[in-house]
C-alpha cells in the first residue's frame, strides 16, 4: 500500500499522540530502538498538546499508509534566526529501521526551508540516547554543546533518572 505524506489536522491529534507515546514511551511490549521509556515516565504527548502545536509557523507533516498514521514529526520556525525546531519524530515501532524516520526527517527539513524559510535547523535529544544522536550526526547534525535540563514543566513526562539532560543538535540547510 502507499504511503504518502501530509500535513496533520486537529483531527489526527489523537492519533498522532498515540504514536508518539507508542514509539517513545511503550509499554512492555513491542519496543522500537528510539523508546526512551527507561528514562522517562509517562506519555510523551497527549491530543492537546498535538491540537496546540497545529498554529501559524508550526505544523505536523504526517506519513499515513490508507487510513493509519505510520509516522509523525513536528516543524516550527524560529522567525529571530530563521531557523526552525525539529521534533517529535516518531515512526510507528513496528516500523522502525525501514528508512521511515529519514524519510520523516527529510520532509521536516524540505519544509523548514521552504514553507518557513529555515536555514538552520535545531532540535534537542536527550544526551544519554547516544544511538538517537549517532543516528542525527549520520544526517549531517552537529553537536552543539548547549546543554539544559529536562524540561519537567512541558507535560512530556517525568525523569526516571536523575540529572537527565538534553543538547541542542545544529544542521545548515
Amino acid at each position: 500500500m502507499e504511503i504518502a505524506l501530509r500535513l496533520a489536522t486537529s483531527g489526527d491529534a489523537e492519533a498522532i499522540a498515540g504514536l508518539v507515546n507508542r514509539a517513545y514511551r511503550p509499554g512492555s511490549g513491542l519496543r522500537g530502538w528510539t523508546h526512551e521509556a527507561e528514562l522517562v515516565a509517562g506519555a510523551r504527548a497527549s491530543g492537546e498538546m498535538v491540537r496546540a502545536l497545529l498554529r501559524p509557523g508550526s505544523a505536523v507533516l504526517v506519513l499515513c499508509r490508507g487510513d493509519g498514521i505510520v509516522a509523525c514529526v513536528h516543524v516550527e520556525a524560529i522567525h529571530l534566526e530563521r531557523a526552525a525546531y525539529i521534533g517529535m519524530l516518531a515512526t510507528e515501532p513496528a516500523e522502525q529501521a525501514g528508512g521511515l524516520g529519514k524519510r520523516m526527517l527529510a520532509s521536516a527539513e524540505r519544509y523548514a526551508a521552504d514553507e518557513l524559510g529555515a536555514r538552520v535547523f535545531r532540535m534537542s535529544v536527550l544526551v544519554s540516547r547516544t544511538e538517537l544522536i549517532a543516528f542525527y550526526l549520520r544526517r549531517g547534525y552537529l553537536r552543539s554543546g548547549r546543554l539544559e535540563g529536562f524540561p519537567d514543566d512541558a507535560g512530556a513526562g517525568v525523569p526516571r533518572v536523575p540529572g537527565l539532560q538534553l543538547e541542542t543538535l545544529v544542521k545548515e540547510a
